[in-house]
């Protein structure tokens, strides 16, 4: 499957994400993060820990089990906030694998980017619901999803500026306009990552997500489980570069021994080992702090602060160690080592992340 021809620059094809979901879906392994009710398999975060590294050993494994971003962390937001109508008409279509989703809060520079209070985009409440305008970009899977959570500054008919809402809207609704997608380091994202203009964009008053002017409360119950899924599934990569690696290192000759033996590649492989523990560690704990019902704020920051860097140290290193073939498209790790770089910026950049945890530590 992984030398499937279905896809092209940004990721996989929606060809080849349906005929992956199917077998997921006879499998039963469908939606692990989404409740039994809505056709997920509801387990809680503990568990998810262990499936969802598990399916990221493959990068067409979280595709398949529909648990890749955004629709994942669209999903646990939608349980979470959504009124039953609403996961009725967004969040059983997603569960089932059957749509995907995006998530549109970023914006172009000078606005939403790791400072969400510097939203442009703006909703305007008037007698049928609100008019919204505006442009956001690194829209993740806006090609070809069917739903979309737009993030909008708030305008109510008074002309009180209420903060942040979240909104509910059929990605094909009228104003919605895909107008670049762009050429990323990454090409694992079915849809890529894309430029979307928001034109008058009128969306009723029941198809508010949650309540109005509470978007960036709701940002944060999407955000803390979110980070710790990419972390879960990157691990899961990360590791499967190392096993590569590994058995590189155990056949390659050079200097009369298998490059393992020499202490330049053995200590780089232990060195991957202690890291992807660290991070599993750490990934299991955060879960487990979810799991008692905590946002979890803090250990979330912390492991995709820790996770980001170390995984992408892993995938380096793997690099390193295959040499030539490393830089080649003959294994996976190539294209991981491009994917993984990515994965220090969204979600909070390392620089935020540092900078709010050091907030934490002087606050006591």
């Amino acid at each position: 499957m992984e030398g499937d021809t279905r896809r092209d620059e940004h990721g996989p094809l929606e060809e080849l994400r349906l005929d992956l979901v199917a077998k997921a879906k006879a499998a039963n392994l469908l939606s692990p993060h989404i409740g039994e009710e809505w056709g997920g398999l509801g387990l809680d975060h503990v568990s998810k820990a262990i499936v969802f590294e598990e399916a990221g050993y493959s990068p067409l494994g979280p595709l398949a089990l529909a648990i890749q971003a955004p629709d994942e962390g669209n999903g646990h937001l939608l349980q979470e906030v959504a009124t039953d109508e609403h996961k009725d008409r967004f969040l059983r279509p997603l569960a089932s694998g059957a749509v995907r989703s995006m998530f549109m809060m970023t914006e172009p520079d000078g606005g939403a980017g790791s400072d969400p209070s510097m939203m442009k985009t703006i909703a305007v409440e008037n007698d049928e619901g609100y008019l919204i305008n505006g442009r956001k970009w690194l829209i993740t899977g806006a090609g070809g999803a069917q739903m979309a959570i737009i993030m909008a500054r708030t305008i109510d008919t008074d002309g009180t500026d209420i903060g942040a809402t979240m909104f509910l809207v059929d990605a094909d609704a009228e104003g919605i306009n895909i107008v670049e997608t762009l050429d990323a380091m990454d090409s694992n994202m079915v849809g890529g990552h894309s430029v979307i203009d928001l034109k008058n964009v009128a969306i009723p008053s029941h198809d508010v997500l949650g309540e109005p002017g509470k978007g960036f409360r709701y940002a944060q119950v999407r955000l803390g489980p979110a980070r710790l899924t990419h972390c879960m599934r990157w691990l899961g990569q990360a590791r499967r570069c190392h096993d590569i690696a590994t058995d590189y290192a155990r056949t390659r000759e050079a200097f009369g021994k298998p490059i393992g033996q020499h202490e330049g590649v053995g200590f780089s492989l232990a060195d991957n080992l202690t890291q992807m523990q660290l991070s599993r560690l750490m990934i299991w704990h955060t879960a487990w702090v979810l799991d008692q019902g905590d946002q979890a704020r803090t250990e979330s920051s912390m492991a995709k602060l820790y996770c980001s860097e170390a995984l992408g140290e892993v995938v380096d290193r793997c690099v390193q160690i295959l040499g030539g073939t490393g830089i080649t498209g003959r294994t996976i790790v190539k294209q991981t080592y491009e994917d993984i770089r990515a994965f220090r910026i969204y979600d909070g950049p390392s620089e935020v992340h540092r900078w709010s945890l050091a907030r934490t530590v002087l606050k006591g």
